[in-house]
């Protein structure tokens, strides 16, 4: 390791690299292992290089974006962790939002509707970037990022970088074709409308009130941990089976809102886990639904 440490450190030097980095400092859920190599690109071409160096070297590499969505096991991950919220920047081009992977949604709706563009509004209160937006097809409010995705730009494993169209994407409920090809997200063109900037507020305000009030903000989280079942509600069912409340280490089944897991205090990834399975069990115990995570969890043991 302390030759590939030597080797990492110089081919990318003017890049910030953290060895033996813990990444429950950059998890919503403030849990997670440690990564071998944290790494921050601020640029497409510093990531095209972070790609290169760890393909050149045989090392794995993870790429994480606000990890709004995702649990990091306690085992941490090895390799490098590439993580993106330094490229972060966002312009407006006529009517079109254009934000780099790491740049976070709230921050690309609020640039939105900043240009008086409207269609974006149901993004305004989801925590996570747009890069991991793209990647799940983030959606809330009866808005999906189907609905406004008008190209991305990414990186594939072996360095090239690629162009889609919406069309390209092959996207579906929390899904997209990054999902199955592992390209990375670099850039996204968001094609909105131009509309009245009082009432693209008053709608990102009544928006926030909502989530607000019906989700457990006030406690670390991953967010919404479990995919809708096809006709089921996955609140409901969790509420019908008495598991709010119920809690694991510092893990818990949110009392306010039953989709969510919260970290009420010193939770680790495991107590994470063992919650899910726990819910996931008792669920299909009940009712008969087997509940898929929407989640995504990575890493060792």
């Amino acid at each position: 390791m302390d030759n590939i440490e030597t080797k990492i450190m110089q081919e990318l030097k003017g890049i910030i690299v953290k060895p033996n980095e813990p990444l429950c400092k950059y998890t919503n859920t403030r849990t997670g292992g440690p990564a071998d190599f944290a790494v921050f690109p601020t640029s497409i071409e510093e990531a095209r290089k972070t790609v290169l160096l760890t393909k050149e070297n045989g090392l794995d590499l993870t790429v994480i974006g606000n990890a709004s969505n995702l649990i990091v096991k306690d085992g941490g991950i090895s390799g490098v962790v590439m993580i993106l919220t330094k490229m972060d920047s966002v312009r407006i081009d006529g009517d079109k939002v254009v934000a780099m992977a790491g740049a976070a949604l709230i921050d690309a709706t609020q640039a939105a509707y900043e240009a008086g563009l409207t269609g974006f509004e149901f993004a305004s209160g989801i925590p996570g970037s747009v890069g991991g937006a793209i990647f799940m097809n983030a959606g809330a409010y009866d808005g999906e990022i189907k609905d406004i995705a008008e190209s991305v730009t990414v990186l594939t494993r072996s360095g090239e970088i690629r162009t889609y169209k919406n069309a390209e994407l092959d996207f579906g409920y929390r899904h997209s074709r990054l999902q199955d090809e592992d390209d990375i997200v670099l850039e996204a063109t968001f094609l909105l409308k131009h509309g009245d900037k009082e009432k693209i507020h008053a709608r990102m305000e009544e928006l926030s009130f909502l989530r607000a009030s019906k989700q457990p903000l006030e406690y670390p989280s991953c967010g919404s941990v479990f995919k809708r079942p096809v006709g089921h509600y996955t609140g409901k069912l969790v509420h019908d089976a008495n598991l709010q409340g119920f809690t694991i280490g510092g893990a818990q089944v949110s009392k306010k809102h039953a989709g969510f897991i919260v970290n009420v205090g010193n939770a680790t990834a495991t107590d994470y886990q063992n919650v899910i399975k726990h819910v996931q069990d008792v669920v299909f115990e009940k009712f008969g639904v087997r509940l898929e995570t929407e989640v995504r969890i990575i890493g060792k043991d």
